[in-house]
């Protein structure tokens, strides 16, 4: 299984220096891919630009959203220009990782009505791969993006069999935050979903966990991990917090727990701003 990190995009007061001196060591170390996540009503940097500021200083390392929030995006052709450029900065590496959020602030802030969000999905994914398709949009020598599809309903697991399809960019399916046991159930779901769209091959499928390692480990997953998941309530914040990797047994047995519910690749996000944690990631992974 492969092991990626997640840039800290999403840890408040993260300077563009943490951010790709995170990117640098990644690289460095071999993780296998960078991940973002997507927030608006958040103090947070937002996704694509925060890859394109990692591009800019690395040249293997794959570069993912993971996921952002298709429906809040209201001009598809815009952001699938954003994708390429993306793309062709990095020389091929963006993975397009797109989901629905749960946020229901975020959307409110956005002008955007929750209630009829799968359908707006459903719209930007056609348009994003129209656009992808259209030679008089570009830059695109390096080719367009791949889809990823994120989501824990049983639409999610469909929607990834349909854009994994001929003619399609889609190459999977991605879950954010489902323990390993939820995990293999779902994986078992989209391997039928790809299989019965009579789609070649196996689904690339991808997983988020979160991690804080070093001597404040505990302290800072409390800290970041209570404040991003508030929305939920205190006691479910908590929760999420106290389940982050903070020593290298709890990392080894995420990855090990991870591997045997079919994940493919693994995303750890850090809970810290600090670069260091891409170094003790990679350490405890190996």
């Amino acid at each position: 299984m492969k092991v990626g990190i997640g840039l800290p995009n999403s840890v408040p007061g993260t300077s563009g220096e943490e951010m790709t001196g995170f990117a640098r060591r990644a690289e460095a170390q071999g993780l296998s891919s960078l991940g973002t996540i997507d927030r608006v009503l958040y103090h947070n940097w937002e996704p694509l630009v925060a890859l394109a500021a990692a591009a800019a200083v690395t040249e293997r390392i794959e570069l993912m959203t993971t996921v952002m929030l298709g429906p809040l995006r209201l001009n598809a052709v815009q952001t699938a220009k954003q994708a390429l450029s993306v793309n062709e900065l990095s020389g091929g590496r963006l993975t397009l990782g797109i989901g629905l959020g749960a946020r229901g602030d975020d959307y409110a802030v956005s002008g955007v009505e929750q209630r009829d969000r799968a359908a707006k999905l459903e719209q930007m994914l056609g348009e994003l791969e129209a656009t992808f398709d259209d030679e008089r949009i570009g830059p695109r020598e390096a080719g367009a993006p791949r889809l990823l599809i994120g989501g824990h309903a049983d639409a999610s697991f469909e929607r990834a069999a349909r854009f994994g399809g001929p003619g399609h960019h889609g190459v999977g399916w991605i879950a954010g935050g489902a323990p390993p046991d939820q995990y293999a159930e779902m994986a078992t779901k989209v391997r039928q979903a790809w299989a019965g769209a009579g789609n070649e091959g196996e689904p690339r499928l991808a997983g988020l966990a979160y991690f804080a390692l070093g001597q404040n480990a505990e302290r800072e997953a409390q800290r970041y991990l209570t404040d991003y998941y508030a929305f939920l309530g205190p006691e479910t914040a908590r929760m999420i917090a106290s389940s982050a990797a903070t020593d290298p047994d709890q990392v080894r047995g995420y990855l090990s727990a991870f591997e045997q519910a079919g994940c493919g690749e693994l995303v750890m996000f850090p809970c810290s701003s600090d670069p260091a944690q891409a170094d003790l990631l990679a350490e405890a992974s190996r």
